[in-house]
């Protein structure tokens, strides 16, 4: 049995029969599972803002074969959450439930795939993707380089930045649902909208094939530079942050709102509206996840005193308060 702490390691495949038990889960069976499971395992390590706790079961498959049979050895036992970089996402002090998929270096590749085309492992940085592209001369992903995110995460939440989105230049992507069959689902079937997709939340992206369009890699990368200067100038670069806060109301900017209501440079706890740009919430040093949390429902209510407009989180909260 695993003990708290302990993670099993099976490279060989030849460990005997077992199965681990988490507190007020079921067991989970482990039998020829070759990644690295860990029971009470600290998840604030993973995530931008540096705050919350634990996962019952973290869970880092082997590869893609490894990551199937755990989730039909799992067989709907207890829930499940794909975690990727961590970069838009408050994970609540009292952890997260059942089990963290957290897909690693074996979800990482890029390989572009035909003139104006490419895929991606779901953990594979999207920046990194925006440069591929760039160097083989594919455009219209050159966005990318502004999205701190995982392919897995912008695909799930149709991330965006400066006025394109994923939806735009994604194709299809490969999925795990949550009772464990293996689909593609194309664009239509993601039924986007801003910030959102049809996706199950214990669903896994594991990989995505997106297409541009031809263009000059010199242009490209100076486009590229051009976002990611904007980006340094203009966002809190290097905080304990998570992104953007709350999505922009039908027209309207968020962060105009929330400096209209003054609440820049505002502090809750450890938390605080940067000065920088009004619609990150960062982590001044000791912020817990309430703090955090709790500063960006104060904002919501001083904005809806202030404007009349409701703000809608754009950061995922998940887990126990």
């Amino acid at each position: 049995m695993v003990q708290p702490g302990d993670w099993f390691d099976m490279d060989d495949g030849s460990a005997p029969t077992s199965s681990v038990e988490g507190a007020a889960t079921a067991p989970v069976p482990v039998e020829g599972i070759r990644g690295r499971l860990t029971r009470e395992a600290p998840l604030a390590k993973h995530v931008w803002f540096k705050s919350g706790g634990k996962a019952d079961w973290l869970f880092e498959p082997a590869d893609l074969d490894d990551l199937k049979l755990f989730i039909e050895r799992l067989d709907g036992l207890m829930p499940v959450m794909a975690l990727g970089v961590g970069s838009n996402m408050i994970i609540r002090d009292g952890g997260v439930p059942g089990v963290v998929i957290k897909l690693g270096q074996p979800f990482t590749n890029i390989e572009i795939t035909g003139e104006t085309t490419l895929k991606a492992g779901a953990a594979a940085p999207v920046s990194m993707v925006a440069r591929r592209a760039g160097k083989a001369g594919i455009d219209g992903l050159s966005f990318f380089i502004g999205i701190p995110g995982s392919v897995g995460g912008v695909t799930r939440m149709n991330g965006g930045c400066y006025g394109r989105e994923t939806c735009q230049v994604l194709t299809n992507c490969d999925v795990i649902m949550p009772d464990g069959e293996f689909v593609t689902l194309t664009n239509d079937d993601l039924q986007y909208s801003y910030r959102h997709s049809a996706l199950p939340d214990a669903a896994i992206v594991v990989e995505a094939r997106f297409e541009g369009f031809p263009g000059d890699p010199d242009v490209i990368k100076a486009e590229m530079d051009r976002i990611s200067a904007q980006r340094k100038d203009s966002q809190p670069i290097g905080s304990m942050t998570g992104g953007s806060t709350f999505k922009n109301p039908e027209g309207h900017s968020s962060w105009k709102l929330i400096d209209a209501a003054g609440l820049r440079g505002f502090k809750h706890g450890g938390a605080q509206v940067s000065e920088k740009h009004a619609n990150f919430l960062i982590n001044t040093g000791d912020a817990t996840s309430t703090d955090i949390e709790g500063l960006g429902e104060l904002v919501r209510e001083k904005v809806y005193a202030h404007s009349g407009v409701q703000l809608e989180w754009e950061i995922k909260r998940v887990g126990r308060p």
